[in-house]
């Protein structure tokens, strides 16, 4: 089963840019899976922000994300990468990744079997 584990999260004014990775465990099954971007500020619930396809033909991206931020994966390096630029301070939250076999990118959360811990964003005004 693949662990997943997000880094890359900090401190960022408002205007700059972030790529937060999310690394996952296994080998060659990495590439079975769609991965998914989600975040959660607090008081909030959980809200979706982009997703790859399993074999990387579709992205899928939260309509207040889109154009900001740009999702991406290499299979080679069993990583999904989230680049954000122009960061909002309403960006702000806790950003975890999610996996999903055979997935298509959905934006779902309860398509997602598996979970990372997270890795916290803060967007200073």
């Amino acid at each position: 089963q693949v662990h997943l584990v997000e880094s890359g999260g900090g401190l960022v004014q408002t205007g700059g840019s972030l790529k937060l990775s999310c690394a996952a465990s296994a080998g060659r099954t990495f590439s079975q899976y769609a991965i998914a971007w989600f975040r959660r500020a607090p008081g909030n619930v959980r809200e979706f922000v982009a997703a790859v396809a399993w074999n990387g033909d579709r992205t899928n991206y939260a309509v207040d994300v889109e154009g900001r931020f740009t999702i991406s994966r290499d299979n080679a390096k069993n990583t999904v990468y989230l680049q954000m630029n122009s960061l909002k301070p309403e960006d702000t939250a806790v950003y975890s990744c999610a996996a999903d076999l055979y997935g298509s990118g959905h934006s779902g959360p309860a398509y997602y079997e598996i979970w990372g811990q997270g890795t916290q964003v803060t967007v200073s005004s």
